[in-house]
């Protein structure tokens, strides 16, 4: 069979169950003794074991093979959960995500994992304390919980009504291809003579070939042993079939009893002879239907991302048109025209909010993988770091979310790093012993911020500076004069640090200069305020790059304008009697509060056209926060949905600051989108 037509399907979902276990495994270090969280590690793993082996990597499967028989023991009861094997476990989830973007960049998925291959055979062996090693060991400990109440409640009274039970363990050969055909074959011989009351894997599954070479079945007859074995191997491609007598002792030892979990009221039926079918997937219907509260996988398909690109770019040129239809529709004055485009509106409207949210992706595709790595960072620097994570839903352009991955994980490092204090260091400043740091995310006009914080010790500003002027940043005269912001930006030059040693985790001087690069290239910035001995914040300003937004279009003499909705307050006309000077700025009154009026006329140098001498001036108000600013226009020409196309070098200087990007107007006429956050800031 032809695999490479199944690769991408197969790292994709490599990708989304190794994220998975490394997820559950937090949790499980959190709380060692829930069980359920054991299951849903033990089902990833069972998984990608299949889906590594069906591909031909063996290396994979290898590996996951042990960690599958690790946490068999553990979800049966076998062993419980310590320091050591969490380690060994999160070393395994490591080696395999390294093998899975091996096989990304092209390459085999091979590795030596004999080391860790040994470390887990070591748990699982006599030296983890396993109990029952003495008894048969690996065998009784993955029998153990393999039958619920109601199995256990019929098997133990057909033994009363004199019926034989047995566990039988069918494998197929190596070469045999229809692994399904041959279960289904060996099924119907025993439906023939007795009664299956349970498999394992489930009959879907079986006949779906998710499972291995082997299978078990719990099976009611009156059959002796020899003659099943016989009957059961005379069917073609059987290796081996080994079937155990059951008495009643052996069936509680395999049933699985969750706690306080009464035995169903129907286990007062003996099994029919004829119902093998529907029992058999009835039993499995229940179990894969999912619990109350838990997620309900979406149906889902895979969309390269330069066809949605495409689909952008022409819907943009769609919106453009639109736009210009509206307009001659205005000016011509016919019933029917008018109502095609209303029509015509409402439905690319629609068609509008699907294409934009088929290229939004939730952050949290970025922010997942950020615990594990933290809780790492914080055990490998002996502290005790918590982070929590808030607003992981907010969604992001995917070209933006691709490119933010790298300098999120150097702000998170140097958070936990030169951030939070050392257990003793917290203690005696009078700080819990467990430092905690925020990520965020949340939108703020056609921006995303995503901010970093923790409590730890704060910039010291004097350290800052004394080491930017011993490396020539800045000079003692600059030093001066400098903000405490200007003061923090410098741990942004290249080459700076602050730490007294070189380790692996920092004191090399690279990290926040390709941090701020990025984001720059991204058109974001990234902003510092610190406290001394409270505790630091990042603040990372992402634009919503390529997006269709809805803006306030106003007129500056022969240009246009374009101003983000989702940041105007209001509009209004100020009699110029109303506008005041303070230090030589105007100001004017807003909600009993004095706010500063912008002119855009000065800061964007508009030829032949001067908002000073007016006797009434038109404002549109504007908040970034908890801050506002009112911007003079020269008029206002509506509300609009405006395509937010990126300038590239085309702007330069001042300018560039307050501009986010520009758009085609219906008529043609470019308009350029003012970028009213840092025109506040």
């Amino acid at each position: 069979m032809e695999m490479n037509q199944y690769l991408s399907m197969f790292i994709d979902e490599s990708r989304e169950h190794l994220q998975a276990m490394n997820d559950n495994m937090l949790k499980l270090e959190a709380s060692p003794d829930d069980i359920s969280i054991v299951q849903s590690i033990f089902r990833s793993a069972h998984t990608l074991k299949g889906m590594a082996a069906t591909m031909g990597f063996e290396d994979i499967a290898s590996l996951t093979h042990e960690l599958e028989n690790v946490l068999d023991l553990v979800r049966n009861g076998k062993l419980q959960m310590n320091a050591h094997m969490f380690d060994t476990v999160f070393k395994s989830i490591d080696a395999l995500e390294t093998m899975v973007e091996d096989i990304i960049a092209g390459g085999s998925g091979q590795a030596d994992v004999s080391a860790i291959v040994a470390a887990l055979g070591a748990i699982i062996s006599g030296e983890s304390g396993a109990p029952g090693a003495q008894t048969g060991g690996k065998q009784d400990a993955s029998s153990a919980g393999e039958l619920d109440e109601f199995q256990f409640s019929v098997l133990e009274q057909s033994l009363e009504a004199g019926h034989r039970v047995y566990r039988i363990v069918v494998s197929l050969e190596q070469s045999c291809v229809l692994k399904a055909a041959r279960a289904y074959m060996v099924f119907n011989e025993l439906e023939q003579n007795g009664e299956i009351v349970h498999s394992s894997p489930s009959v879907e599954d079986i006949e779906k070939e998710k499972f291995d070479q082997s299978f078990i079945v719990y099976y009611v007859t009156q059959l002796e042993r020899e003659l099943l074995e016989q009957r059961i191997a005379g069917i073609s491609e059987i290796e081996s079939v080994a079937a155990e007598s059951l008495d009643a002792d052996a069936l509680k030892r395999r049933v699985n009893r969750p706690q306080s979990s009464p035995a169903p009221a129907a286990s007062d039926k003996a099994p029919a002879a004829s119902g093998t079918p529907r029992s058999a997937a009835a039993e499995t219907a229940a179990a894969r239907a999912p619990a109350a509260g838990t997620a309900v996988a979406t149906r889902t398909i895979r969309v390269d991302i330069d066809r949605l690109d495409v689909l952008m770019n022409l819907f943009s040129e769609l919106l453009i048109d639109r736009v210009r239809l509206e307009q001659l529709a205005g000016e011509i004055r016919r019933s029917d025209l008018t109502e095609t485009v209303e029509h015509m509106a409402r439905v690319s409207s629609d068609l509008q909010n699907i294409v934009l949210k088929l290229r939004m992706v939730p952050v949290e595709t970025v922010f997942n993988r950020f615990p594990r790595m933290v809780r790492d960072l914080a055990k490998s620097l002996d502290k005790k770091v918590d982070l929590v994570i808030t607003g992981a839903e907010t969604e992001l352009d995917r070209t933006v979310i691709d490119e933010i991955g790298d300098p999120l994980v150097h702000l998170l490092r140097n958070a936990v790093d030169h951030g939070i204090e050392t257990v003793p260091e917290r203690l005696a400043a009078g700080k819990p012993e467990t430092g905690t740091v925020h990520l965020r995310a949340f939108h703020s006009g056609n921006h995303v911020f995503i901010e970093i914080e923790e409590d730890g010790r704060g910039i010291n500003r004097d350290k800052v500076l004394a080491t930017a002027q011993k490396k020539g940043i800045v000079t003692a005269e600059q030093a001066q004069g400098m903000k405490d912001e200007e003061v923090y930006q410098l741990l942004f030059a290249s080459g700076f640090s602050t730490a007294d040693k070189i380790s692996d985790v920092s004191g090399r001087g690279v990290g926040l200069d390709v941090v701020k690069s990025k984001i720059e290239s991204l058109g974001g910035r990234v902003d510092i305020v610190s406290k001394l001995g409270t505790g630091t914040r990042f603040s990372v300003q992402l634009p919503l790059t390529l997006s269709i937004i809805a803006a306030m279009l106003v007129k500056m003499g022969n240009e246009k304008y374009a101003i983000p909705l989702s940041s105007i307050v209001e509009t209004a006309a100020v009699p110029r009697e109303q506008i005041r000077r303070v230090h030589g700025n105007r100001m004017i009154d807003f909600r009993g509060g004095i706010i500063p009026l912008v002119s855009l006329a000065k800061l964007f140098d508009v030829p032949s056209y001067s908002d000073e001498d007016e006797a009434e001036t038109e404002v549109v108000i504007v908040r970034k926060g908890d801050r506002m600013a009112a911007i003079a226009v020269d008029d206002f020409i509506g509300q609009q949905e405006i395509v937010l196309k990126p300038l590239g070098a085309y702007l330069t200087g001042l300018q560039l600051f307050a501009i986010s990007g520009a758009t085609i107007l219906g008529d043609g006429q470019v308009a350029l989108i003012i970028d009213t956050n840092a025109l506040i800031k």
